[in-house]
């Protein structure tokens, strides 16, 4: 029997055993933003890596716990895996069809908060693991590194510092993220690169109390004031104002060029999915897939004013915003932050008060990897349709924070089926399809890195 069958066997027949697992981690509680059930469910993390053979450290002083687990391997290589333990708070619950740590199983498909994002995707991976022991006579072909977290859900603050720390207990070749998976017509395929992020709050204020609109004449009112410095940040083409804020962004390659034109046409499943009937800019096709290298200002929320039923005619006294810079190759989240202070000043808008309340730089990974080529193939292999190499997903991760310090590449595989998944909301689900095939792509990886050079 060749190992790749041998895998496969072993997660067929022992797939209930880590689903049983999955919903045991799922039905801890684990909210970081409010930090409901999180150390218990950090020290459930523990015991877990510790059952499947891991030698393991709790890692205190950067949130909360961050759990290692390390194995050796016969090869000196070693393949890291990045996962998170903590949840979006299941809220509202109402919107529940069963209770989000409940976890149950319906028409094959998982349901709990926790089940896609991530502790669906750490089990499988622990499957993997285990299959390839036992495709091995007991041994693993080279070594393995968990790194599971606590604080990814509330923007990993700590991260980078620990890694920073941590660089010679963190050594490794190569990552898989904790994302990944097949999109909605079931292609696999990995991102090779997150865009970076710098989330800020803006706050005026112009009155020390909110008048009675009847001076609105006389008295200045925070709202307009911050709708005016709002309209200074970028114009109706979608260009951002701000003096150099372009200045370090990279050109896109020709690879990368020639990976959108590779990528299906997913226009009418995004107008489908989000009831659009224009993207930004008029954006369609081709143009459309290469947007997401165009930076970004985005409004997060605006805070003002009376905004109950009726009327209360007053002049806010204070008005505020939230706002996030997404961030291309070689975007500099402390630079951009700098030119935007410096922009606000010379607008005349000294009174303005920024808040910084996250960041994360750009990331990427070259589209021609052994490892990125081994993830190819094993795709392949498992789902029968061909690999997706995707330049550049829209969304930020702490990516930058391994890649950049310990010069690996990172990949992603995973259980995740599309959006259809509800990571983040109410009844998030993974199929059990999609777990166990996850599992199998994972364990092939496993399997072939150590040759992967």
């Amino acid at each position: 029997m060749s190992r790749a069958s041998a895998i496969d066997q072993f997660l067929q027949e022992n797939q209930g055993a880590y689903l049983a697992e999955t919903i045991r981690l799922c039905a801890q509680p684990s909210v970081s933003a409010t930090g409901q059930g999180v150390l218990e469910c950090a020290r459930l993390v523990e015991q877990i890596l510790q059952n499947h053979g891991f030698q393991t450290w709790k890692i205190e002083g950067y949130g909360n716990p961050v759990v290692v687990g390390r194995a050796a391997g016969r090869s000196e290589r070693t393949l890291l895996f990045y996962n998170h333990y903590d949840v979006q708070p299941p809220e509202p619950l109402e919107l529940w069809d069963s209770p989000p740590f409940q976890p149950e199983i319906r028409d094959g498909v998982l349901y709990a908060r926790g089940a896609k994002d991530d502790k669906g995707e750490f089990l499988a991976r622990i499957a993997a693991v285990d299959a390839v022991r036992a495709a091995n006579g007991g041994e693993l072909p080279c070594g393995v590194l968990f790194v599971v977290e606590g604080n990814e859900e509330v923007g990993s603050p700590g991260i980078a510092r620990f890694v920073q720390d941590h660089l010679e207990l963190l050594q490794c070749d190569g990552a898989v993220w904790e994302e990944g998976g097949i999109d909605f017509e079931e292609r696999p395929g990995t991102s090779l690169g997150r865009r970076g992020i710098l989330a800020l709050e803006l706050e005026v204020q112009t009155l020390s109390r909110d008048a009675h609109s009847g001076s609105a004449h006389i008295l200045p009112n925070a709202a307009w004031r911050l709708v005016r410095m709002l309209t200074s940040l970028k114009d109706e083409n979608e260009q951002i104002l701000i003096p150099g804020f372009y200045d370090d962004v990279q050109p896109i390659s020709e690879l990368d060029l020639e990976l959108f034109r590779r990528l299906p046409d997913s226009e009418a499943h995004l107008r489908e999915t989000f009831g659009v009937r224009g993207f930004v800019g008029g954006l369609t096709g081709f143009e459309l897939k290469k947007a997401v290298f165009n930076p970004t200002c985005n409004i997060q929320g605006i805070t003002t004013g009376y905004q109950g039923l009726g009327n209360k005619t007053v002049i806010p006294a204070r008005a505020s915003v939230k706002l996030d810079f997404r961030l291309v190759p070689d975007q500099n989240p402390t630079d951009i932050l700098k030119k935007l202070r410096a922009h606000l000043d010379t607008e005349g808008f000294t009174d303005v008060q920024i808040t910084y309340t996250d960041y994360m730089h750009p990331a990427r990974s070259a589209a021609d990897h052994p490892l990125v080529q081994l993830a190819a193939r094993t795709a392949e292999e498992v789902y029968q349709k061909p690999y997706q190499r995707i330049p550049m997903t829209g969304g930020s991760s702490p990516v930058y924070a391994f890649a950049g310090p310990l010069g690996i590449p990172v990949i992603d595989a995973g259980v995740g089926f599309g959006i259809s998944n509800r990571t983040h909301s109410p009844n998030e689900n993974v199929r059990t399809k999609d777990f166990h095939n996850a599992a199998r792509h994972l364990a092939r990886i496993l399997d072939g890195f150590a040759e992967a050079r």
